[in-house]
Parts: C-alpha cells; sequence; structure tokens
C-alpha cells in the first residue's frame, strides 16, 4: 500500500509562498491522479489543488486558483504545491491523497500526518 509523508509547511508572512511536497513510498504512485487538501481547525477537510497521472490536467479549489500551483514529478515519486501570495485563510493542515475528480479516491484509507501552514504576521 503507498504511504504517503507532507512536509515542507511553516510559518510565512501573508504574502510569502511555500513549496509543499508529499512524498510518495511505493512503485505505483504514477498511476494515479493526485492532489492537495487541507483542514483548518473546526473546518471539514477540503480539495485544494488536483492534478492527473501524467502532469498534463490540473485543477483548483477557486479559492486558490492564480496562487497556487499543483505539479508532479513522477520519476521521484513526489508530489509538489507552490504556494504564493499566502493569506491568513490559507491556514491548515495540508494533506495529499489519490484523487477521483475533487475528492479523494473512495478506496484512500491512509492519510499522513499533514504539514501545518501558518500564515501570520
Amino acid at each position: 500500500q503507498v504511504q504517503l509523508v507532507e512536509s515542507g509547511g511553516g510559518l510565512v508572512q501573508p504574502g510569502g509562498s511555500l513549496r509543499l511536497s508529499c512524498a510518495a513510498s511505493g512503485r505505483t504512485f504514477s498511476s494515479y491522479a493526485m492532489g492537495w487538501f487541507r483542514q483548518a481547525p473546526g473546518k471539514e477537510r477540503e480539495f485544494v489543488a488536483g492534478i492527473n497521472w501524467s502532469g498534463y490536467l490540473t485543477n483548483y479549489a477557486d479559492s486558490v486558483k492564480g496562487r497556487f500551483t499543483i505539479s508532479r514529478d513522477n520519476a521521484k515519486n513526489t508530489l509538489y504545491l507552490q504556494m504564493n501570495s499566502l493569506q491568513p485563510e490559507d491556514t491548515a493542515v495540508y494533506y495529499c491523497a489519490p484523487t477521483d475528480g475533487s475528492s479523494w479516491r473512495r478506496e484512500f484509507r491512509s492519510w499522513g500526518q499533514g504539514t501545518q501552514v501558518t500564515v501570520s504576521s
């Protein structure tokens, strides 16, 4: 079973940037559409961005369009999220997961610990 480890979060000022990484174990990473999700305190986990298996197709939540860029490097079994123009409302724990549309795959059970992104002045 694939295991996912998120990293790259931290504390950043409004307007700043972070680059998140999601490292996948196993040899099946390139077979899956992947995405980033986030969960703020007291909120449901929400879709942020998705990317198809080849990296050619992407989609984003309206709240992050124009600011975030999802990408993947299948040779490195790694998913990325470049986050620019960060705002306090982006504060959340960010997770990666295989996706189906704008949600995680029904069979997915192995969420990582996520990586904390805090945007504050």
